[in-house]
């Protein structure tokens, strides 16, 4: 095993010598004329006179004017349902044959986003650029040597005759290279388990036989699956059962809420490395140390990304886009700016609305960081408050109060004729319910000035319910969204917001 850690460190220290490409506008030209000329005789193309745009020398703009925006639903109901259906040549060349399905923090249950050869290609080739970024952390030849855990979905998916579908994670699984499922776990039979509590429990019984040294997954699923790990072996901490355990590659959610709760399940100190990994592909990765959670974008990966500002000008109360907005190129953007992603892949989405705002944090670099989703924040009277705002709040008062807060959601509801937010947050243990949500109002009085002003006049009222942490895991478990790529929405509405209140209510019986 030690020629294996130092052939694989020599691979990386030579590969990462080779020139990259600098220039992200080119980069991103490129991309989309070769999107175009793949895409011109599908039916899509043929509507949008991609023969005549594959032609132009630099065709954003024409694009941008030719095509519309989409979001799950408009794509869906105009092309998408006929790739399901099992037409060809639909949005993308030939027939699809996977679709990942929504991940679960959506209203909307059953999306269906379709995946590639191309696509699954792309996320290939994302991984091992993020393998081969790991020269910037100067691990040595030994760290090659342990094994990496992927706890993700499973890789027997369903079948309707037609299609698969499952989450991207087990589509994406089974298709890696060979040389590279030599060296992770946890293995085909358990990679295949459809029951989420069986598959976390073969895992725990299988731990002790593991050296794992690096573990991939939803930070929420992370952390219970080294909780029962310790319980099953009566030990104090995950490194008495892999005391190589060195990296933490996560994704789906923001690390805050959940960091200081797996750092204090540990004995050594862990890298966290940030991965933006969505159903419609490989987007950024965290490339350097230190980069507090920034992620590099991948420009020159088989996508094309567009930015919305994202201001009431632009979108409704209701995070929808509105009509005729501007969408920004990557030369556009600017620093701190709130933007909602709208990106074009080798799937088939064409100008497509995934969703998460994002804000660059290093133009140079084109590093950004996810900030939230464009129907998951909260402005009820212009209070503006994005998912990242709450997070450090709730970091910030947890770490005040010396508790753990893992899980939490916010409401945004009328009352007396103006507004309130009612916090729902699981706790490990008891806890002052009046101090804790003074102190989170207190952060975000100084984390966000249009919510200082709005608190003077429009939202004069904070409510609070405390709840163990299980709770929120119990909800998902009753919408059956118990899983690798399932994780709780923190801004509640609409019709999640009533399944919420009547789980709650039923608790209470």
């Amino acid at each position: 095993m030690a020629l294996i850690g130092s052939i694989i460190k020599k691979v990386i220290s030579v590969r990462s010598k080779i020139p990259t490409r600098r220039n992200a506008y080119k980069q991103q030209i490129r991309q989309l004329r070769k999107l175009l000329l793949k895409a011109q005789f599908t039916e899509f193309g043929k509507k949008y006179l991609f023969n005549e745009l594959v032609l132009l020398e630099d065709p954003i703009k024409i694009y941008q004017n030719t095509v519309p925006i989409h979001d799950y639903q408009s794509i869906f109901n105009a092309w998408w349902h006929r790739s399901l259906a099992g037409e060809k040549n639909i949005c993308w060349p030939g027939k699809i044959k996977y679709f990942a399905l929504s991940s679960g923090t959506s209203e909307a249950a059953s999306k269906h986003i379709p995946v590639t050869k191309a696509m699954i290609s792309a996320i290939q080739k994302g991984t091992l650029r993020q393998i081969l970024s790991t020269r910037h952390f100067n691990f040595t030849k030994e760290q090659f040597e342990t094994e990496i855990l992927f706890v993700g979905g499973s890789t027997n998916l369903n079948y309707n005759g037609t299609y698969f579908s499952g989450d991207l994670s087990g589509i994406t699984t089974g298709t890696q290279p060979r040389w590279f499922q030599n060296f992770s776990l946890p293995g085909p039979e358990i990679r295949s388990q459809t029951v989420w509590e069986k598959k976390l429990q073969d895992i725990v019984d299988n731990a002790k036989s593991w050296d794992v040294g690096f573990i991939c997954g939803v930070p929420a699923w992370i952390q219970i699956l080294f909780e029962r790990i310790i319980k099953h072996y009566n030990v104090k901490t995950i490194h008495d059962v892999w005391p190589n355990l060195a990296v933490f590659v996560h994704g789906g959610v923001a690390i805050t809420p959940y960091k200081n709760t797996i750092d204090a399940l540990c004995s050594k100190p862990l890298i966290y490395l940030d991965t933006y990994m969505a159903s419609e592909g490989f987007i950024a990765y965290q490339e350097r140390p230190n980069a507090n959670q920034a992620m590099k974008l991948l420009t020159d990966n088989k996508m094309f990304f567009e930015f919305i500002p994202f201001t009431e000008e632009n979108f409704d109360s209701d995070g929808n886009v509105k009509p005729n907005v501007k969408a920004l190129n990557i030369t556009e953007v600017e620093l701190d700016k709130d933007y909602a992603l709208l990106l074009t892949n080798c799937a088939g989405a064409w100008r497509y609305l995934i969703g998460d705002t994002v804000k660059f944090t290093d133009l140079k670099r084109c590093e950004i960081i996810v900030t939230g989703r464009t129907k998951h924040f909260l402005s009820l009277c212009g209070e503006h408050l994005s998912v990242d705002n709450m997070n450090q709040a709730i970091k910030l008062a947890s770490e005040e109060m010396h508790i753990n807060i893992n899980e939490y959601c916010v409401a945004g509801i009328p009352h007396q004729g103006l507004f309130a937010h009612h916090w729902y947050v699981g706790v490990d243990r008891p806890v002052n319910e009046n101090e804790l949500l003074d102190k989170i109002d207190s952060h975000l009085k100084a984390l966000n000035d249009d919510y200082v002003t709005e608190r003077k006049h429009a939202l004069k009222e904070l409510f609070i319910t405390v709840l163990p942490n299980q709770t929120f895991i119990d909800f998902l478990a009753s919408k059956n969204k118990l899983g690798g790529q399932s994780k709780f929405p923190r801004v509640m509405k609409g019709k999640q917001l009533e399944e919420w209140l009547e789980f709650l209510t039923r608790l209470k019986k």
